[in-house]
């Protein structure tokens, strides 16, 4: 290891999940949301572009808060979302408890469930939701169960959601994710290069080139260590890795 080099805490979280600065931020959104006194409201919004490690962040808070846990899809209908919520709650088809039929019935079933259980809810791309014209239910749920809800989605999300002037009114906070930054950058090298140690100058590259995004950082993360492997190294560092280019998300141009 160079002595340029910081040391930080970066070992794995429980669930081998990367300590990334995001993770702190959707946990500490539905916490704040959970914590809340009775005469607040309780849903958090995080919001940030795609890339950033909300989806991750997010399956790892629902296992450490017990939190009920959904996964918006766009070819939700509002019934579809129902039962992808009350499946978390493991109330399906051929269990003791069945879904309702009709959609009131499973917006009563879903909402009794959360006050009874006293757990929170989660809605990943949440964007879907509004998208579908379903936001209302998301609503309804959480007027009849007062839980702690978090609706997590791309970054034009707050301003999709200011349509619904009413179920805008009942968000407790707004959460902006965080671009991946060194740190990040560092607890994912910690975590997925053990083939090959990535230097901290060329890990200040690959943040550089990633604009954020967590993604293209383990993207350019694995493309070094094939390299070092393939040049019979154990460290990369930005002189050995010469200048070869960067994987930025962009198409390579066609040559002509």
């Amino acid at each position: 290891m160079s002595t340029s080099e910081t040391l930080v805490n970066t070992a794995p979280l429980p669930g081998g999940v990367a300590p990334l600065q995001n993770v702190a931020l959707c946990l500490g959104a539905l916490d704040k949301a959970a914590k809340r006194p009775g005469h607040l409201p309780g849903l958090v919004v995080l919001y940030g572009p795609s890339g950033y490690g909300k989806s991750t962040s997010a399956a790892y808070v629902a296992t450490r808060t017990d939190a009920y846990y959904v996964e918006a899809r766009s070819s939700w209908t509002k019934k579809a979302m129902l039962e992808s919520i009350l499946t978390s709650m493991d109330i399906r088809r051929g269990r003791t408890i069945q879904p309702a039929r009709t959609i009131s019935a499973m917006v009563d079933q879903a909402a009794e469930q959360l006050a009874r259980s006293g757990r929170p809810l989660i809605i990943d791309e949440m964007d879907h939701v509004v998208d579908r014209n379903a936001v209302e239910l998301v609503r309804d749920l959480y007027e009849a169960s007062r839980a702690a809800i978090l609706l997590i989605g791309e970054e034009q999300l707050p301003g999709k959601l200011s349509a619904w002037e009413r179920f805008h009114g009942r968000i407790l906070d707004w959460v902006a994710a965080q671009p991946a930054d060194l740190d990040d950058a560092r607890a994912l090298r910690d975590m997925y290069c053990d083939r090959v140690r990535v230097a901290d100058d060329l890990l200040a590259d690959l943040v550089a080139v990633a604009r954020g995004s967590v993604r293209r950082i383990c993207v350019n993360l694995e493309r070094v260590q094939e390299q070092g492997q393939l040049d019979g190294v154990d460290v990369m560092d930005r002189a050995a890795w010469g200048g070869r280019p960067l994987y930025t998300g962009e198409a390579p141009r066609r040559r002509s």
